[in-house]
């Protein structure tokens, strides 16, 4: 087979090899004429799937995503011609919630707050929300969760409205992109719910830019009268208004899932489906391939509270990094898409084993560490 794979699929080489002929190409810029002969396409969220894509194409037979989103997939198009999906829901959920709560920590270091003492509203509690949730939750966070859609199912938990949300003193985002439906996303933060927010709130966005309505929120910013804001995604990326960025606090390029962890999981997730789908036998897994992390072992020696906390988190990751390197970089040609495709690479917390006593072994463990009792 015929396997054309994005240039930023990581380890795609080494899942895909066995099966045909591989031919890598860059996610933002591909043509349909590159793929006229592909079998298998394997992108990321920067390349649109749709019939202008593939209409030369006469033979393509698997379409993957190695990412959460799909809205960059026109799955009615694929549908209509029988080729098969693949999508990798939860792939990054651990990488955002680990970008989330590095930026937290930085700001409640800058602020001088203790993060148990403020009310966080998660927008979207589906993978990512959830992970979301569930670290803040062990830190003693208040949490309000808003997910119409969810709420309608047999979700067993508790949901807010959306008024509650516009109240809290943080705000996360983790909503998919949707233009149509009853519960439409984007901009679902648009000039005149921006108002309603202050100055003394946190208006976090790492799950697609068009639900901020980034115009309106620079008409805002301008006028001193926006919440303090982390934002990892943009509207009309990779050409982002910069003029919003000198009032941003954390700024990256689309990279809050960006863990090398996450992004292989990605690519697991693709090549098992594609195995499946072609019925062949599953013989790699992620570990085969990745490496052991720089640091994978530490001790404590004191209770974890959120200044250790923030210490362990940063040892692995520490958003600040990816924030300095984005304002130096936005200015060069192509700047966005450049830090993207050399991004750093990033762990994830569970590849640190943290030796500590038994009583902290479950916060340890619902923060992400690996945990061994000492």
């Amino acid at each position: 087979m015929k396997i054309f794979i994005d240039e930023n699929i990581p380890y795609g080489n080494e899942f895909f090899t066995d099966y045909g002929e591989l031919t890598f190409f860059s996610g933002r810029d591909v043509t349909a004429e590159e793929l006229a002969e592909a079998d298998v396409l394997l992108v990321r969220s920067i390349t649109q799937v749709n019939e202008s894509l593939l209409h030369l194409n006469k033979s393509i037979k698997f379409v993957g995503t190695a990412t959460i989103g799909t809205d960059h997939i026109d799955q009615a198009y694929l549908d209509s011609r029988g080729i098969l999906f693949s999508s990798a829901p939860g792939c990054n959920k651990i990488s955002v919630a680990e970008y989330i709560l590095s930026s937290l920590f930085v700001l409640a270091e800058k602020n001088q707050f203790q993060l148990n003492n403020k009310t966080v509203a998660i927008v979207g509690a589906g993978n990512t929300g959830s992970a979301v949730l569930q670290r803040l939750n062990a830190l003693g966070v208040n949490c309000l969760l808003y997910d119409p859609p969810l709420s309608l199912t047999d979700d067993p938990r508790s949901f807010c409205c959306f008024e509650e949300v516009l109240e809290a003193d943080i705000i996360t985002l983790h909503v998919p992109k949707t233009k149509v439906g009853p519960y439409p996303t984007v901009h679902m933060f648009d000039q005149h719910i921006l108002q309603k927010l202050s100055t003394h709130q946190i208006l976090i966005n790492a799950s697609r830019g068009e639900v901020i309505d980034n115009q309106a929120l620079l008409t805002l910013a301008n006028a001193g009268n926006a919440p303090e804001l982390v934002l990892d995604v943009w509207e009309n990326e990779p050409n982002i208004n910069k003029q919003l960025l000198p009032f941003v606090e954390i700024a990256t390029p689309h990279i809050a899932g960006y863990s090398l962890d996450g992004k292989v999981r990605g690519t697991e997730m693709l090549y098992q489906a594609f195995c499946q789908n072609f019925g062949q036998k599953v013989v790699h897994s992620a570990k085969d391939f990745v490496a052991q992390a720089a640091i994978s072992d530490i001790s404590i020696k004191q209770p974890l509270d959120q200044d250790l906390c923030k210490s362990l988190l940063h040892i692995i990751f520490d958003v600040r990094r990816d924030d300095a390197l984005f304002r130096q970089m936005i200015d060069q040609e192509n700047g966005f898409d450049t830090m993207r495709k050399t991004y750093q690479e990033r762990r994830e917390l569970s590849t640190l084993t943290v030796h500590s006593s038994i009583e902290q072994t479950q916060l340890l463990q619902a923060l992400g560490f690996a945990n061994s009792e000492s």
